[in-house]
């Protein structure tokens, strides 16, 4: 695995887990529901990687043809982000499925002593019930979601905080994304950063990002 890593560190949604799907699904029942244009899969996977309250402005915007100020300061985004949380977490799971070699790379890592953790912009409530429903869970020693801390990537906390918790040199870690946000978050770390082309990238060649290294996928660890 190049240098050897006692940490590696995940981005969770274009990472290990196609999400994108089930997140549409939530959007387009929320935007049924208030009688709002629907979104597209294509639009749904370039507004990923801020959190799902972003990704909802995001697409409030574009159904209300309001601009994104306008909807994050409406009255109505608290009952809109109720009814959308209802929705997400019931699609959570149904429609998400893990990239090829998540889940043989993640397990051959923690057999070879290897500290693994997801730190995602995702909140909580849905970063559980995504990892629970690809058994998941049981493979991470640690989970970092948008709302464990008051900032979120690129903010560099997460990645901090799981440095601190398992007492690894910035040296010895290393953070695997798909995405400029993920590729920021770990220069503003100062660890070595990983980027797969699969993801969700706003629509963007990660290359353009400058990660350190571009992987086919996550086998490419165990070398």
């Amino acid at each position: 695995m190049g240098p050897q890593y006692d940490l590696v560190m995940f981005d969770l949604d274009g990472t290990l887990v196609e999400s994108a799907p089930e997140i549409c699904d939530a959007v387009n029942d929320t935007m049924r529901h208030f009688d709002l244009p629907q979104v597209t899969l294509r639009q749904v996977t370039d507004w990923v990687g801020h959190g799902t309250r972003e990704l909802l402005i995001q697409a409030l915007s574009y159904s209300s043809k309001r601009n994104s100020t306008a909807v994050r300061t409406s009255d109505s985004l608290g009952q809109i982000m109720g009814e959308f949380d209802r929705y997400y977490q019931s699609r959570c799971g149904t429609r998400s499925q893990l990239y090829p070699q998540v889940l043989e790379t993640l397990t051959a890592l923690r057999e070879r002593g290897v500290k693994l953790a997801v730190v995602t912009n995702k909140e909580g409530r849905f970063t559980d019930a995504v990892l629970r429903a690809l058994q998941l869970t049981p493979l991470l020693d640690a989970v970092v979601s948008g709302d464990t801390f008051a900032t979120k990537k690129p903010d560099p906390a997460g990645i901090d905080s799981c440095l601190q918790r398992f007492g690894v040199q910035r040296h010895r870690a290393l953070f695997v994304g798909d995405s400029s946000i993920d590729v920021a978050t770990a220069r503003n770390a100062g660890v070595t950063v990983w980027a797969l082309p699969y993801g969700y990238n706003m629509g963007q060649p990660i290359e353009a990002c400058a990660p350190d290294r571009v992987i086919a996928d996550c086998s490419v660890l165990l070398n």
